[in-house]
């Protein structure tokens, strides 16, 4: 389901442990690394969207996780022509996406990367917030800089809601939440 501009709607998801450390999951048989993220079938909300493609890929339900953000508006990008299949060429840009910031209230042990019949990873890490930005693939890093950038206010205000009640942090150290600035590309900024 592609929309008028050529791009096809998706969600993608940072899910973060105690620590904020992001979840970096190994593409199946590659070594590439990535967000989780997945397309929105007609007639799913993004929200919907969000929770089965995490069941899918990581195995973790509703139960396991909180949401605590999202993005307001669609971040897209674009994809090369020698990555798109050559029955989509002429008609394929890429992908505009919605993110969550999920927390993980689970354990890592209810991870699950074979909850699925076709699994997205093969193997899975916890990475500090902005890691994922050196290493991941160049055409996605504009679209995972705008997302980071944009949901870690949420850590911000979080942790400013504990030092003002004088509760200790126990979501771990939010230091590292404090990444580089965001450079909003016309293309990533477009309204969806």
């Amino acid at each position: 389901m592609l929309d008028k501009e050529g791009y096809r709607p998706n969600v993608g998801i940072i899910l973060l442990n105690r620590r904020n450390e992001v979840f970096w999951g190994k593409r199946i048989r590659e070594h590439a690394w990535q967000f989780p993220q997945g397309g929105i079938k007609r007639g799913e909300s993004p929200e919907q969207a969000m929770f089965r493609e995490l069941e899918e890929e990581v195995g973790l339900l509703p139960e396991h996780v909180r949401i605590l953000g999202r993005t307001r508006d669609w971040l897209r990008y674009e994809v090369p022509d020698h990555w798109i299949r050559r029955e989509w060429r002429g008609h394929y840009r890429g992908q505009k996406q919605i993110w969550y910031l999920l927390r993980l209230v689970g354990r890592d042990s209810d991870i699950c990367l074979r909850a699925s019949d076709h699994p997205e990873f093969d193997a899975w890490r916890w990475h500090h917030y902005w890691i994922p930005l050196e290493s991941v693939i160049e055409f996605k890093r504009d679209v995972y800089r705008l997302a980071l950038t944009e949901l870690a206010r949420h850590l911000r205000a979080r942790r400013q809601d504990r030092s003002r009640t004088r509760n200790p942090a126990p979501d771990g150290d939010l230091r590292a939440i404090d990444g580089p600035t965001a450079q909003v590309s016309p293309a990533a900024s477009a309204p969806g």
